[in-house]
């Protein structure tokens, strides 16, 4: 059979990996005089790689993440934030007990920055992640109630592994927003791991759900009951750092 028929059939079976990596793999085997079933073994190897870089790729476009960030990029030393923490985070294995995160600090300190680079690195481990700024967030959650489909995004969201609400406190909800985003974090309670970026402590967090200390309450408890805390302080790296 000639190179081409077996370009066509790999084409036509959508084998992107094997087709792409047929004529080094094949080259290398003869030269090296490898059985069949390692040069196979090859090609197999090379359309799972292929699979799992496109899933990736899927899965961090679905994230919606606004930009892109790695924890390399970091300046630890310039900040106050528990490395370690931020480290054990990156690494992903708080999704596996559905744990929580809330970073605090003030404008510029890092928090989306760290918060983007922990979702990444999940999706690139194999998690679903979503992000979201909290203000839109709400807006299309009210949306959906005005449209009569309240609880659609909620049950979406609890089939992800992480939840991150960004900017939480920047511009205060009214009422009913606040309790659609109550909701929704009661739905993800103990489903799905919630990572939020505040500039506020907790004490200020009524302010943001238009004063109502008992929702706020139950939302910090449900919130909190399994929670790693970030404190990234309140000097901008951004602004240290300008030109």
């Amino acid at each position: 059979m000639e190179r081409s028929d077996l370009m066509a059939m790999m084409a036509e079976l959508s084998l992107s990996g094997m087709r792409a990596a047929y004529d080094e793999v094949m080259r290398d085997g003869l030269k090296r005089q490898r059985p069949v079933q390692q040069i196979l073994g090859d090609l197999l190897a090379a359309e799972v790689a292929e699979k799992k870089a496109r899933s990736i790729r899927y899965q961090l476009g679905a994230a919606k993440l606004p930009l892109a960030r790695t924890l390399s990029e970091f300046d630890f030393t310039a900040s106050p934030v528990n490395e370690a923490l931020v480290r054990d985070l990156h690494d992903g294995g708080f999704l596996k007990t559905q744990r929580n995160a809330v970073c605090i600090g003030g404008t510029g300190t890092g928090k989306s920055h760290i918060c983007i680079a922990v979702t990444a690195n999940c999706v690139r481990r194999g998690a679903r992640a979503r992000f979201f700024n909290v203000i839109d967030l709400v807006n299309r959650l009210e949306a959906e109630a005005r449209a009569g489909h309240a609880g659609k995004l909620a049950d979406q969201l609890t089939r992800v592994d992480l939840v991150v609400l960004d900017e939480l406190g920047y511009l205060p909800f009214s009422q009913s927003g606040g309790q659609l985003l109550f909701h929704l974090t009661s739905k993800l309670y103990s489903r799905t791991s919630v990572l939020i970026t505040t500039n506020l402590s907790f004490a200020e967090w009524p302010s943001v759900f238009a004063g109502d200390a008992k929702m706020t309450t139950a939302l910090l408890d449900r919130l909190t009951h399994h929670c790693d805390i970030l404190e990234t302080g309140n000097e901008s790296w951004r602004f240290r750092n300008r030109s």
